[in-house]
């Protein structure tokens, strides 16, 4: 049995205890400050590690670290683990705050990682450089930054900044200008503490909607034309979130052809998500009715909600999603659209969310966003067996680990598929 607790990763202090890194802790600085440290007479300005991931399927859990067991990730063969961190959560010791610390412990045993930098300003106005907010805020970047560079090998900075942003701050430049200085000073900092080499490969973070032409403005371009011309930035994130598999290429095309030839992308977050909430108004399958002996006028949320309540037998949820001609048309989303990122020959990482979290459950009705039907494990919505792993979703799950390649891994505890 696997006796990891969901509550209680590994801290970021017992595992620089067991690899003798306690003293440096004390000192304050991690054992990548000194590795950089100790190179910085070496050469004259940072590069990062060579090549870099290349097209890689890994797992996320976004801002719930607890929703993940690696024994989860050891089911779905995983060998890469991304989420994200809320800056404001940040205090004098990164390395405590619960993502950060998820993905050091998934560092220590052998995954490859990518962290996302969050800046919620979505409910007031963005710091301008100079300004006492943006003093505070890169502040909590360099913690963050002591902790995380030549360990993690990804860091996009941002998360879905045209989202955690005021309409005003988007449209008056504020927005670019603020993510701007940030990686200036993200470069700068990285440029002073390992001047020779670092793993840590820095992209810019995720932009949304851009299927969507009025998405498409002055402030994306400015936002790929900085990551064009700023050497040390080797990409950008993209969350294709759609209500059809073909709406994700909008996005590729407008984003590679605006990037330099030895740049890629990330796709830290893709679902049909906007696809299934145009269903849950519909009507259960007349044949899932009958099977089941439900009334046969039962909307789509209302089953959802049921599950959520009393969560179903496997094979009973596995037949609703079957029997649904818009999920089973859409099984191998999961499989067509990592095939198609990795044919660009420009795909960094993308990353796929795995469990049904407790904010994707709460208050579930037919305006609820259906996060819960993209994940990777049904652990929400189908009866779990005592001390047996939750069920696996219809098609994602068996794509997914079909998906997953040798090359990419990284240590003897992401183990080979089975």
């Amino acid at each position: 049995m696997d006796t990891e607790k969901r509550k209680n990763p590994l801290s970021r202090r017992r595992v620089l205890a067991l690899t003798g890194g306690a003293a440096l802790l004390a000192a304050g600085c991690t054992q990548g400050e000194r590795r950089g440290a100790d190179k910085a007479s070496h050469a004259p300005e940072a590069k990062t590690s060579a090549g870099g991931p290349d097209g890689v399927l890994g797992a996320n859990f976004n801002e719930d670290p607890d929703s993940v067991t690696f024994a989860e990730l050891r089911d779905l063969s995983a060998s890469w683990l991304r989420g994200f961190v809320p800056m404001p959560e940040v205090t004098d010791d990164a390395s405590q705050q619960r993502a950060i610390e998820k993905l050091l412990d998934a560092h220590h045993q052998g995954y490859g990682t990518v962290l996302s930098l969050k800046f919620p300003y979505n409910h007031r106005p963005i710091p301008r450089p100079g300004s006492p907010a943006m003093t505070a805020e890169l502040a909590r970047v360099d913690r963050v930054l002591r902790t995380v560079l030549d360990t993690f090998d990804v860091l996009a900075i941002g998360n879905e900044p045209f989202i955690e942003s005021l309409p005003q701050d988007r449209g008056s430049g504020a927005l670019n200008t603020f993510y701007e200085t940030v990686a200036e000073h993200i470069i700068a900092y990285r440029k002073k503490h390992f001047p020779e080499h670092c793993r840590t490969h820095l992209y810019l973070g995720a932009l949304n909607y851009l299927d969507k032409p009025d998405k498409r403005t002055a402030a994306t371009d400015r936002w790929l034309s900085f990551a064009r011309r700023t050497p040390e930035i080797e990409g950008v994130d993209i969350h294709p979130h759609v209500a059809a598999p073909e709406r994700v290429q909008p996005y590729l095309d407008y984003i590679l052809p605006r990037l330099r030839d030895d740049q890629k992308f990330l796709v830290t977050e893709f679902s049909l998500v906007q696809l299934w909430k145009q269903h849950l108004s519909d009507t259960i399958p007349t044949r899932f009715a009958r099977r089941y002996h439900l009334p046969s006028n039962t909307p789509v949320w209302k089953l959802i909600k049921d599950a959520i309540e009393h969560p179903f037998p496997e094979r009973k949820w596995r037949d609703f999603l079957a029997m649904s001609p818009w999920f089973e048309r859409n099984k191998h989303f999961l499989r067509d659209q990592v095939g198609h990122f990795r044919d660009t020959g420009r795909l960094a990482v993308a990353t796929y969310g795995v469990t049904q979290g407790a904010a994707m459950t709460a208050n579930f009705g037919p305006d609820k966003q259906p996060w819960l039907l993209n994940s990777l494990y049904a652990n929400r919505t189908v009866e779990r067996p005592d001390d047996g792993p939750p069920a696996h979703t219809y098609g994602f799950f068996d794509d997914f680990r079909a998906l997953q390649r040798q090359q990419d891994r990284r240590g003897s505890q992401a183990a080979p598929r089975r």
